[in-house]
């Protein structure tokens, strides 16, 4: 039972808690309420997440067995709270605290509580809990996406025992990890405030079991907590002066399971974030110099009791002082010599003493290590002893200086000169060095100071955040002359980017078309470097066109008008513009809508530009997104205008089908375009429609749409029309369409890849062949 305050464009009716209103809120009356909205409401539609009601005729009542039930508009049963009682003298109850509990009227007992059925929402007085014993327990599970309550990928829950709380992606991957309850906080939560300050309780009722609650002592304070689809524990409070609910918690990079690895620690005051700890260096120097730290580091000089060497000195302990302490930790009694017992076990590589918890020792990998500003716990690392004392050989190396003097301060200067030329040349190639690119190529673009985009985005603020991808985070935000914008910052960690951000820039800022996201400005001050594009306030056409209920707004005649501009943009870049350009990823999340939902064709940073009559190029650096990449392109490396053809094909079957063709399954189907290219052959390509446009669809159209991407989509490139042919035969220029081939249904698996294969994320390292 999901317990929420609801957005001000709510349309469902809501029941009350006592203190605000006690009443049905009928639909009219939600916008009026939810001005105050300083009470929690609970959706009748969202009880089972999984199956939402899908219009406005269901009820919610007691059944005459006396269950708490949802009815549709047939009067069938859609949720229920199952309860096995045969008595019928229960009635329902919301509670201040926005509990919704089921009653036994005759001796007041709750038989059933929302509380117990956690959704996203963590509120005041409810309790989270685990019990491995019995086998239950009840978690927080975000929303799929902001506007789609199914359960999403992330789940927060406790461990037996006190031991923490993790959220998991995906199931059982960690995402983020608490440390454990010293009996005041959690450990990895230094910021935390006291048991008597917040009302926070966590328990154990028995081994296996642990509970966490809180509670607010100030009544004037209204507070609760939600799981964000993203995996973010948001903390929420009421503003009584902007009558809305304000975030008030934060979250850096750091905080995400695993930044650093193993054995690495992570800073987020610090640039970069990541270090190894003293005694070891990177697994792959590469990827770390690139922002990419999650292959952690390895130990430099071996433990003495790894070799079984009984000459060496023993082995001593770095104090690694202020940080969050890493999980997978072994408990020792209290009264046992933690440093003595740790050094006597050649297993152990790491042990701290926590109060309130007592001395705890590791064995395994240290990962997820966090250096905090202040608090935290002293982690004691197990070096061996020529990794502590490497400074008492210095009086050797000052001497060896003053006898050697010039010669060595000669090769010093020789190799200090060598070292910063290849530093150079290996930041050229990595395209973080523009000063020779710079001028000539921004010359013609404003340039927005750091400053102004800085004041501009709130200083970047996480509300602000539109979304994220391959290069980094996009922020909305608004000038000072009242234009609003939206600003791509390129992440310092992303081990691609700098490259592409100057492909891009150097490509858009010479575009203008009424279908191509247009390029206001960019900025390279502070170490950052920065796009800035008019805003699209309808976002990505993706969030319209896959499983929302915006996809009510995408009538027939609107996705045709969206199929012919994406065509429009694409025949500028292949044959109008100044330059032509192949754009090499394009799909639903690169396609930005206006206020009118006219489509803007965008990111431009894996595109390619094609000089004099060439129009076919080979590259060993594949680039794009499966599932839109051409057979040619994905196994070969060739890409032309016919491989955006291929990727507009397969867009034009999502539009028309509603369906993403990474995520199709349909028996034995494994893609969109095999069902498609099956609907065909069996004179059925009607079917193929999206069913939330039935009524507005022309079946000719469908019929003439779903051919023209069926041939954009065929295997060998020469059989697909040009960007120009496609434009003539969706506007009936040309009227008798010829029959398509077999389709190429390139797989989402790849020989070549090093990268997780994957339909919806934008890839740039595969090896063409």
């Amino acid at each position: 039972m999901a317990v929420k305050s609801l957005p001000p464009q709510s349309k469902k009716r809501v029941i009350r808690s006592w203190k605000s209103w006690i009443k049905d809120v009928n639909e009219d009356d939600v916008q009026t309420l939810n001005k105050d909205n300083q009470c929690f409401a609970i959706e009748i539609a969202s009880p089972n997440r999984n199956k939402p009601l899908n219009d406005s005729s269901g009820t919610f009542q007691i059944s005459s067995d006396g269950n708490l039930v949802i009815l549709d508009g047939r009067k069938d049963i859609v949720w229920s709270t199952n309860l096995s009682s045969s008595l019928a003298n229960f009635s329902a109850v919301l509670l201040d605290t926005g509990n919704l509990v089921l009653q036994d009227n005759s001796n007041g007992a709750y038989v059933w509580e929302s509380f117990q059925h956690a959704s996203d929402s963590f509120l005041p007085t409810m309790r989270l809990f685990v019990d491995v014993n019995r086998n239950e327990k009840n978690v927080l599970t975000s929303w799929t996406s902001p506007d789609d309550p199914a359960p999403g990928r992330f789940a927060m829950k406790l461990m037996p025992d006190l031991a923490g709380t993790y959220i998991l992606k995906d199931g059982n991957i960690p995402y983020w990890y608490s440390g454990p309850w010293n009996g005041q906080r959690f450990i990895r939560l230094p910021g935390m405030r006291s048991l008597y300050n917040d009302g926070t309780t966590v328990g154990s009722d028995s081994p296996g079991t642990a509970y966490y609650m809180f509670n607010v002592p100030n009544s004037s304070v209204l507070q609760y907590y939600v799981l964000t689809s993203s995996g973010v524990v948001e903390e929420m409070e009421w503003s009584y002066e902007k009558k809305t609910w304000d975030v008030t918690s934060t979250r850096n990079e750091c905080d995400i399971y695993g930044k650093c690895g193993s054995f690495g620690s992570c800073d987020a005051r610090e640039s970069p974030i990541c270090t190894c700890f003293r005694g070891f260096s990177p697994k792959a120097e590469d990827e770390w110099e690139a922002g990419n730290w999650t292959s952690g580091c390895t130990r430099e000089t071996p433990l003495k009791c790894e070799h079984n060497n009984s000459l060496g000195k023993e082995d001593e302990f770095l104090k690694m002082e202020g940080v969050g302490l890493p999980d997978h930790y072994i408990l020792f009694p209290i009264d046992k010599d933690c440093r003595g017992a740790c050094l006597g076990d050649c297993s152990c590589i790491a042990y701290a003493v926590v109060t309130g918890i007592g001395c705890m020792h590791w064995s395994h990998n240290l990962t997820d290590v966090v250096k905090f500003a202040s608090g935290g716990e002293d982690l004691y690392v197990r070096l061996a002893y020529s990794q502590l004392h490497k400074k008492r050989d210095r009086r050797v190396i000052i001497a060896t200086t003053v006898v050697l003097g010039s010669i060595l301060i000669g090769l010093c200067t020789y190799f200090a000169q060598k070292k910063l030329s290849n530093y150079r040349a290996r930041k050229y190639k990595k395209g973080l060095i523009f000063s020779q690119r710079k001028e000539s190529e921004l010359e013609e673009l404003p340039v927005v100071r750091f400053e102004t985009l800085s004041n501009a985005t709130e200083n970047f603020d996480r509300t602000k955040m539109l979304g994220e991808g391959g290069f980094g985070p996009v922020y909305k935000g608004k000038l000072p002359d009242g234009q609003e914008i939206a600003v791509k910052r390129l992440a310092r960690s992303s081990n691609q980017g700098a490259e592409e951000f100057m492909n891009e820039v150097m490509v858009i800022s010479k575009l203008q078309h009424h279908n191509l996201v247009r390029l206001i400005g960019c900025c390279v001050e502070h170490e950052e470097k920065m796009l800035v594009y008019e805003y699209m306030p309808n976002g990505s056409l993706d969030a319209f066109l896959f499983g929302s209920h915006k996809r009510e707004f995408l009538n027939w005649q609107t996705r045709k008008s969206i199929v012919e501009g994406i065509c429009r943009g694409l025949l500028y870049l292949h044959r109008d513009s100044r330059l032509k350009i192949i754009h090499r990823d394009l799909k639903a999340s690169n396609i930005l809508l206006d206020e009118e939902l006219n489509p803007k064709i965008s990111d431009f940073g894996m595109a390619r530009i094609f000089g004099g009559k060439a129009d076919q190029a080979n590259t060993t650096r594949v680039v794009g997104t499966y599932g839109y990449m051409s057979p040619e392109y994905a196994h070969r490396g060739i890409f032309s205008e016919k491989s955006d053809v291929y990727s507009f094909g397969i867009l034009l079957l999502e539009i028309v089908s509603g369906k993403k063709n990474s995520s199709f399954c349909d028996e034995d189907q494994q893609f969109l375009t095999a069902y498609a290219w099956k609907l065909w052959n069996e004179g059925k390509i009607t079917n193929l429609m999206d069913p939330a446009m039935c009524d507005s669809a022309i079946e000719d159209d469908i019929v003439r749409y779903a051919n023209v991407g069926l041939l954009c989509v065929q295997e060998i490139a020469a059989d697909r029309p040009n960007t120009s042919t496609v434009l003539s035969m969706l506007s009936c220029e040309i009227v008798e369409l010829p029959h398509p081939k077999q389709p190429a249904f390139v797989g989402i698996q790849s020989s070549q890849s090093t990268e997780p294969s994957s339909n919806d994320v934008t890839i740039s390292i595969v090896g063409g062949r």
